[in-house]
């Protein structure tokens, strides 16, 4: 027997008895042992695997660049994030860009965007059209229910994709989907968009008006997050394959 199917061998055992993962949290512990971290083997683990909780915010921070890959180096440079993020945090209120009434959520964006160059008066998102793309393949009558009610430009797009589902999703499930992001899958957002139409359906079929269906989509049951987020990377998987690390 090989090792890779050893090593799937045990995978499916473990799932079976209920220790589902024990294999992929020894696999990251191995790979957070290395003195330099490899960016790219983390990236295809976050986007195969959930980060473990204990682990993610160290391989966050990692794969964003707040962190250097070298171990030795992250006490100091943690240091200077700090003092940059209040850097960063004053020049926004000297521009007036945010408050302290500014949604903590927005604060991060606009502070991401005002460090990469990117900080636009009126911001635009390119989502959209691969979210109508996906919706149509997946159940082309929805979406011409959404055209019909005139509410397909209307969805709370800055929720899904300016936010990335902060305020939609509850935390447990929002980590899983802010894997994918981290680790340079944007695309995961449209079909978790994507997902909670499909899942929402019948619901949403039933509403006759752009308003009525914007309002239940900004305020959707929690009790389904796991199983659409579940569904969801199911779905960008299908479309967009399985990354693999290639070595």
């Amino acid at each position: 027997m090989t090792e890779d199917s050893q090593r799937n061998f045990r995978s499916v055992y473990y799932e079976k008895v209920g220790f589902r993962g024990v294999e992929e949290k020894k696999s990251l512990e191995i790979l957070l042992k290395d003195d330099r971290l490899d960016t790219e083997k983390l990236c295809t683990f976050s986007q195969r695997f959930p980060l473990p909780s204990m682990y993610r915010a160290l391989v966050w921070k990692v794969l964003l660049g707040i962190l250097p890959p070298h171990h030795e180096s992250h006490a100091k440079v943690m240091m200077y994030r700090k003092e940059q993020y209040l850097d960063v945090l004053h020049a926004l209120k000297v521009v007036r860009f945010v408050s302290d009434a500014t949604p903590q959520a927005e604060v991060y964006l606009r502070m991401y965007q005002l460090e990469s160059g990117k900080l636009p008066r009126s911001p635009s998102f390119p989502l959209p059209k691969a979210f109508e793309q996906y919706l149509n393949m997946e159940d082309g009558r929805l979406l011409t229910h959404l055209r019909m009610c005139s509410a397909a430009p209307k969805l709370p797009y800055d929720l899904w994709f300016k936010r990335c589902f902060a305020g939609c999703l509850p935390e447990s499930s929002l980590q899983r989907v802010w894997d994918k992001v981290v680790s340079g899958s944007c695309k995961i957002l449209v079909f978790v968009a994507v997902e909670i139409l499909l899942t929402f359906k019948i619901k949403v079929m039933a509403l006759n008006s752009a308003e009525k269906i914007t309002k239940f989509l900004e305020n959707i049951p929690q009790d389904s997050s796991d199983a659409i987020v579940s569904k969801a990377i199911d779905l960008w998987h299908k479309h967009c394959g399985t990354p693999v690390h290639s070595s």
